[in-house]
């Protein structure tokens, strides 16, 4: 009778370690879905920002190249 009582004592220490565990294993998931979706909203964010950044660059440059044919066209009629 005592070998009945502690098997089951065992069997059910086993089934909540076995659930616990299970349990922290889809939390973990979670956390970790969580987190990739996070990441990729920051990149498409940062991607964004250098697209804007570049574009905005390229303007500088198109600019300073056009002040600087103007400018030649100035020297050549002196």
């Amino acid at each position: 009778m005592k070998k009945v009582v502690l098997s089951m004592a065992l069997v059910a220490m086993m089934s909540v370690s076995f659930v616990s565990c299970k349990e922290n294993a889809n939390e973990a998931e979670t956390e970790v879905e969580a987190a990739a979706e996070e990441a990729g909203e920051a990149m498409e964010e940062a991607g964004d920002e250098i697209a804007e950044e570049a574009e905005e660059a390229t303007e500088a440059i198109d600019s300073t190249a056009h002040a600087a044919e103007e400018h030649m066209e100035g020297d050549h009629d002196h």
